[in-house]
């Protein structure tokens, strides 16, 4: 097992983690949450996996900057060929364009990184969405250019792209010009490489003679203040070229061609560049993951919020129907009217104490000998109570539509699944009449079963058996909208004494304690059988929410996926026999606080004065031999005195 075996699979296992569509709702800034997602997911995938699984490999210098900073010239300059197209139109770089040496063309043609990006090789023009690798003989292994997008263009597209390319840059170059080297754009780019310790490098171009240095001292007064003070900055002067795609002079970018070249020749320069890049990247993750996990988790907390509306509205329409089952109206109109088709008409509350066993006579009768009245009543009663539930299911989803559109993830929900959708979400599902009906003749088998269990323990056997269970059963259901639990009976006797009446005779067979029970059971039993078809119909809702919110673990599983990260950070490998600690982590000896860190510096100046490198802690660093590229600036003192007293 290799020694960033375990460093390796955390970021596997974090990368997994970021598959889903973490930010579905519109809350908060949802939209820099994705924004967020998106780089951390496309610089696990473009950069960090691929250059850990291949430590050694090639660098990738991003040459990145603002419209008109001169990329792609500054390209082609350096590695005296026309490998990139420049232009005065905008934007220039449609497809990003990737120069390599022959022998590292296979690494960079394979999907080993940026691996979302088709590759378009030989001299094939690069379309948008893929990215055009060319081979020049001129470029010296172990180093890749890699022409970017305007971090700034009027193409969503092209920003985009530039900043997912320099996210996967072992190294910026990062470019800009006298002009608009103090732009807000640039440097937000600038202080993320910052805090992710990004191996960095600023090229000033287009440099007017008569400001050749002036500017740069500004330029480099702006990186101290920004926290890049030992950044190496270049400075190309502005010329008149022949013709608008010419290359600059030789003389104008040898600064930066040296530079580039020592760092491909020095196996220790590139360890470092790599580490320094790869251990801001892998530091950077401690705050960025905990940070996507805290704005996922307010993307659990909006969902919940439209459940707690949905819940509310259905635990309104269940309310409804429990007044309507309380308060008698399912015992007028039809049902009232086949009751009397049973019993007969008559002032029925007239002496009704002495009358009971009267009526109890004729129904019995009519139960016996005449099956359809009752059969009658039963479907009128059947009838009104799917009334109900159909009246509390469609107020309730009124509620929960009314309460989504007011929140601003419901409304975009209910908008995204299109207005048919919206408008059948505000009433009662087409199916709910079929299901009311399955649960009332559930509820009305229980009913009956109640009543069985009832009549078989009793000594007036008879006097049940004489009713009958569908009798006795259908008694029990009128007492259950009329009465409050058999308490009471004769201050709800509505609807013509309907329920005192079913009340008095059902008393007369079980007693009127039985009857209480019973009729607290058979209720019971129904609400609960409602409540379960409404939260059916609810589902239809939290559907919505069900399909696109992420996995209630997520953010919790992305924060043990960050620390996990974090705990392997040391197994970082060293690169080409280093085996000193990563950039972020050095002692301080040499004077420099801890974590700064600078690049190799060559100055490769000529007698003009052209291509000058500049420590931007103040003055022009001391040239640096190829042979000795080294990136602790502060050691070249003692190296300079060496070299004087005579060392080769």
């Amino acid at each position: 097992m290799s020694r960033s075996d375990g460093l390796l699979e955390a970021l596997r296992e974090l990368r997994r983690r970021l598959d889903h569509d973490l930010f579905p709702l519109a809350t908060g800034d949802a939209e820099a949450g994705r924004a967020a997602l998106r780089e951390l997911a496309g610089q696990l995938d473009d950069y960090l996996i691929p250059r850990l699984t291949a430590i050694d490999a090639p660098l990738l210098a991003v040459v990145g900057g603002s419209t008109g900073a001169g990329k792609s010239t500054l390209v082609n300059s350096i590695v005296g060929a026309d490998v990139s197209e420049p232009g005065v139109l905008r934007p220039t770089t449609l497809a990003p364009t990737l120069v390599t040496g022959e022998a590292d063309e296979a690494w960079f043609t394979a999907q080993h990184v940026l691996p979302g990006l088709p590759r378009v090789t030989g001299g094939a023009r690069g379309q948008p969405g893929t990215l055009r690798v060319v081979t020049v003989p001129s470029l010296p292994a172990g180093l890749a250019l890699l022409d970017a997008p305007d971090i700034d263009s009027v193409v969503t597209a092209n920003r985009e792209l530039a900043a997912q390319l320099l996210a996967a840059a072992d190294l910026w170059l990062f470019t800009t010009t006298a002009a608009r080297y103090a732009d807000e754009v640039p440097w937000g780019f600038l202080r993320a490489a910052r805090e992710r310790s990004t191996a960095l490098a600023v090229i000033l171009s287009r440099v007017p003679p008569e400001a050749m240095g002036v500017v740069q001292k500004d330029l480099a007064r702006l990186l101290r203040d920004n926290g890049l003070g030992g950044t190496p900055l270049f400075e190309v002067p502005e010329l008149v070229l022949p013709e608008e795609n010419a290359r600059l002079p030789r003389p104008a970018v040898q600064a930066v061609a040296d530079w580039l070249t020592g760092i491909a020749a020095d196996s220790q320069a590139r360890a470092d560049v790599v580490r320094q890049t790869l251990s801001g990247a892998l530091e950077s993750l401690a705050v960025r993951v905990p940070a996507l996990a805290d704005a996922v988790d307010h993307q659990h907390v909006a969902a919940e919020e439209l459940r707690s509306m949905t819940g509310a509205a259905y635990a309104a329409g269940l309310s409804a129907f429990d007044e309507g089952m309380l308060d008698g109206s399912l015992l007028r109109g039809e049902v009232l009217a086949r009751w009397q088709d049973l019993i007969g008409t008559g002032d029925l509350m007239r002496s009704l104490e002495n009358r009971v066993g009267r009526f109890r006579d004729r129904l019995v009768a009519m139960f016996t000998g005449r099956p359809a009245p009752e059969s009658e009543l039963r479907v009128a009663l059947e009838s009104g109570v799917e009334a109900l539930i159909r009246a509390s299911a469609d107020d309730a989803a009124e509620r929960a539509l009314e309460s989504w559109s007011s929140h601003p993830s419901g409304r975009a929900l209910l908008e995204e699944a299109g207005v048919a959708a919206a408008g059948r979400l505000g009433r009662a599902s087409a199916d709910l009449p079929a299901k009311a009906e399955t649960v009332i003749r559930g509820w009305q088998g229980y009913v009956l079963d109640l009543v069985r269990e009832e009549g078989a323990d009793k000594r007036s056997l008879a006097r049940f058996t004489s009713y009958g269970v569908n009798g006795a059963g259908l008694l029990l259901m009128l007492a259950v909208f009329a009465s409050t639990g058999g308490l009471t009976g004769i201050e709800v006797g509505i609807a013509g004494g309907t329920s005192v009446l079913s009340q008095k005779l059902l008393e007369a067979v079980f007693g009127d304690q039985a009857v209480r029970t019973l009729t607290v059971k058979a209720r019971v039993d129904l609400r609960a059988r409602v409540a379960a078809l409404l939260g059916t119909e609810a589902t239809r809702f939290t559907a919505l929410l069900d399909a696109v919110e992420p996995p209630g673990d997520t953010g919790a599983a992305l924060r043990a996926a960050a620390l996990a990260v974090r705990e392997h950070r040391r197994e970082l490998p060293p690169v080409a026999g280093q085996d000193s600690p990563p950039p972020g982590e050095r002692s301080g000896e040499d004077g420099r606080e801890r974590g700064e860190w600078l690049l190799p510096v060559n100055t490769g100046r000529d007698a003009s004065g052209v291509g000058m490198a500049q420590d931007v802690r103040g003055g022009p660093s001391d040239p640096l031999s190829r042979e000795d590229s080294r990136t602790d600036l502060s050691r070249e003192d003692s190296r300079t005195g060496d070299r004087e007293a005579g060392e080769p």
